[in-house]
């Protein structure tokens, strides 16, 4: 998934598919109520009313095609994912995460070493020779290698995880993927801030730079035209900032003309030909043809204006409060990868892209797994405790 990122969504549909043939094998009806016990929960029916909006919002679409192309793309790798993140906790064959560990490590290994020989591996296949076509791998090994070294380090295999997390930092800080490095940066001070401060205080922290995520997006770009200096400009040129800061502001000058209902769903590759664009100055409207914003939760309201934004804040605020009373250490493997999410979230790709999704699933399988080890875990200690 890491290195071959365009395949992920097969990955996990075919690891979906084959993980719910053996639980319906095994026991049909547990297996449906492990599939749908979520989705009756505050954040379950919140994500449902959310998808059903998406779905609505079809009918105003003035690309009713592309609306639907876009979901046919998203939803069935979303049911992948969620099949995964389900089922797969706990049915893991021992050394999994071991093997997981050691190819998260020969993935680093790859970028590194395509990147110092100057991509020689792709020009000798005949690939796309170009930096950023490591941008989407280092993406997806941050999220996967976030859960993953934490259950590492929790089940004793320390040398795997020195492995996995060594090469897989240099991978990132060695591309040129400014969005993986914020999103590595906001890990690591999240996951500092969770240790450190009380359970209250880091879930307060994090639920307020979520709902600031969602509250600023509109006027993300209005704001960083203001604030940010030449000189930085110039120190992220690699990162194209100015082009960025323009189509922050020319999506939340759509947003501002229409902030309801929005365009519709899985408009933003056609916005500059939507209907509310007619009304934009001539600058602003030349920006909106990149294809997305490069910031999901500006895309969520531009496409599903005031309420598709308040349904995604309230499905990310009840995320928090599902994880609120797990033991310290994975509280804080959840909030970092949360944060890491977050944070590429709000400055890199369009947010229905199937890989992305793959790879959050992956992810949220991981850390599911590490609870179920944990859990195990503690079974097994509790009747040696009571005989003490």
């Amino acid at each position: 998934m890491a290195v071959a990122n365009r395949s992920s969504p097969l990955v996990v549909g075919v690891a979906g598919l084959l993980f719910l043939a053996a639980e319906l094998i095994e026991d049909r009806q547990a297996a449906l109520r492990r599939l749908a016990l979520p989705l009756g929960t505050p954040l379950g029916l919140c994500v449902l009313a959310l998808l059903g909006w998406c779905l609505a919002s079809v009918t105003w679409s003035p690309f009713p095609l592309l609306s639907l192309r876009v979901a046919g793309e998203f939803l069935p790798t979303l049911a992948a994912a969620y099949l995964v993140a389900r089922l797969a906790p706990g049915r893991l064959p021992p050394g999994t995460a071991r093997l997981a560990g050691l190819m998260l490590g020969l993935a680093g290994l790859y970028v590194v070493a395509s990147l110092a020989t100057d991509l020689a591996p792709q020009k000798a296949f005949g690939q796309r020779v170009a930096l950023f076509v490591f941008n989407r791998p280092v993406m997806t090994m941050l999220l996967i290698g976030i859960p993953l070294v934490a259950l590492l380090i929790r089940s004793g295999h320390a040398r795997g995880a020195a492995l996995a997390l060594g090469l897989g930092l240099a991978a990132i800080l060695r591309s040129v993927s400014g969005a993986a490095t914020l999103g590595l940066a906001a890990a690591l001070a999240t996951w500092a801030v969770a240790r450190v401060l009380p359970r209250r205080a880091a879930l307060g922290l994090a639920g307020l730079g979520l709902g600031l995520a969602v509250a600023l997006a509109p006027i993300e770009g209005d704001l960083l035209h203001r604030i940010m200096p030449e000189a930085l400009h110039e120190r992220l040129v690699q990162s194209s900032s100015r082009a960025r800061v323009a189509i922050a502001r020319s999506f939340g000058a759509a947003v501002a003309a229409d902030p309801w209902r929005g365009a519709g769903y899985g408009t933003a590759a056609r916005f500059a030909e939507a209907p509310v664009a007619a009304g934009l100055e001539p600058e602003m409207r030349s920006m909106l043809a990149v294809g997305h914003p490069h910031n999901s939760f500006l895309q969520v309201w531009a496409e599903l204006g005031i309420v598709g934004a308040a349904l995604a804040a309230t499905a990310l605020l009840l995320t928090l409060g599902s994880v609120a009373k797990l033991p310290r250490a994975e509280l804080a493997t959840v909030l970092a990868l949360i944060a890491a999410a977050a944070a590429i979230a709000f400055v890199e790709h369009g947010a229905w892209q199937a890989w992305w999704v793959a790879g959050l699933g992956a992810a949220i399988a991981w850390t599911r797994e590490g609870f179920a080890q944990a859990a195990a875990a503690t079974t097994r200690l509790r009747p040696s405790a009571l005989a003490r």
